[in-house]
């Protein structure tokens, strides 16, 4: 049996995947790890199963976000996913519902997690929107995310990345609001905002 070592907030993260319901709604929660019985690996993949499926809520199920501002992670860089969420564990990079996730995964988990996401298939598109040239600043970024910005383990893939979460993310890096990778905000406080629109409208329709 399971259901006595599931501490209550972590109750009401399951519940609101199974409702739908936005993680925000609940503030201010810092999760205890549910852990399982030393030894019980049944026991330990059924929590981290249920932890995982909290993810659908925002991610979706499919690895199709429900919200555009909201990041693709299916098929995501492994080495990134892992990065980010201890970033988010530490503080390092601020997001109230990621600090509640990545608080509720043991540092064995918080692995096992990366490496699930990263196995999937990032979500196939119905039609490329790309525009037919890159906006120049585009190639900058091939030096860490790699050819056609496919990613790999000096930084995530970026081709396909949800529009509005690139364009925010790249706003955040220039205003100082995202500070969990030096280079990155140095380089987005010298675009303009039209450049960054310009190279998240390019990139997403990769």
């Amino acid at each position: 049996m399971i259901s006595n070592r599931f501490p209550t907030v972590f109750g009401v993260l399951v519940a609101l995947a199974a409702l739908g319901a936005p993680a925000n709604s609940v503030e201010h929660v810092v999760e205890v790890p549910a852990v399982p019985t030393p030894g019980n690996a049944a026991e330990a993949a059924a929590i981290l199963g249920a932890k995982l499926l909290v993810c659908n809520t925002c991610h979706g199920a499919d690895g199709v976000p429900r919200n555009t501002a909201t990041p693709v992670i299916w098929g995501q860089q492994e080495s990134y996913l892992l990065k980010q969420l201890h970033d988010f564990d530490s503080g390092s990079r601020e997001s109230e519902v990621m600090k509640w996730m990545a608080t509720a995964l043991t540092p064995a988990e918080v692995a096992s997690a990366a490496a699930y996401f990263a196995k999937r298939s990032w979500p196939a598109r119905t039609a490329s929107a790309a525009s037919a040239s890159p906006p120049a600043a585009v190639a900058v970024c091939q030096a860490c995310h790699q050819q056609n910005l496919a990613g790999g383990l000096p930084a995530p893939r970026l081709a396909g990345q949800r529009y509005e979460y690139l364009v925010d993310a790249m706003r955040r890096y220039a205003e100082g609001e995202r500070t969990n990778n030096p280079e990155m905000m140095n380089m987005m406080k010298a675009l303009s905002p039209a450049e960054r629109e310009a190279m998240a409208r390019y990139i997403s329709g990769l």
